[in-house]
């Protein structure tokens, strides 16, 4: 019965809520504090639409919620850099623009449309999580248009090699 292993009683064992929790290095990484916020904001923002007359936005923000804590997982587990055939950063990339320009059009109806109080502060929490989702398509842009920016100019042929043939070319 060599198959299972005895433990190892000389490491100390982890509960199950750390180890799905993200690492402090992570959570204190620019990435890690912008998807917390998302999270916060987002969490905030469906308790205060579903105890608003504007239940009907509910939708939005639990799904941004949602998708936050999926990422928050992939990227703080590193989930992400096991599926190679995935473009993680495009798909956070797209979570973020979608989320951000629909927390700004429901928390604006929210606002100019509903006059309780729980209406504006999800509207307020809303606009809140706009600029965040905005501020981390922002970083995810940037950081893609690097990446493709180095790979770009690794797979362009020398400019002299170019001249070479069109040269020969035209005679």
């Amino acid at each position: 019965m060599g198959d299972i292993e005895a433990p190892d009683s000389s490491q100390p064992r982890q509960s199950v809520l750390m180890s799905v929790l993200p690492s402090k290095e992570f959570a204190t990484s620019r990435k890690g504090m912008l998807l917390i916020a998302e999270e916060a904001l987002s969490f905030i923002s469906f308790v205060c639409f579903a105890a608003s007359a504007a239940a009907a936005f509910v939708t939005v923000p639990l799904l941004a919620f949602l998708a936050s804590v999926f990422f928050l997982f992939a990227y703080s587990t590193k989930f992400n850099e096991r599926f190679k055939g995935f473009c993680f950063p495009l798909m956070d990339f797209i979570r973020c623009v979608t989320s951000s320009i629909i927390f700004f059009i429901i928390s604006i109806m929210a606002v100019s449309k509903y006059p309780d109080g729980s209406s504006k502060a999800a509207g307020i929490f809303g606009f809140i999580a706009t600029v965040v989702f905005a501020l981390d398509f922002y970083v995810i842009f940037n950081e893609l248009a690097g990446f493709l920016k180095q790979r770009g100019e690794s797979n362009e042929e020398p400019a002299g090699q170019r001249d070479d043939f069109s040269d020969s070319d035209s005679d």
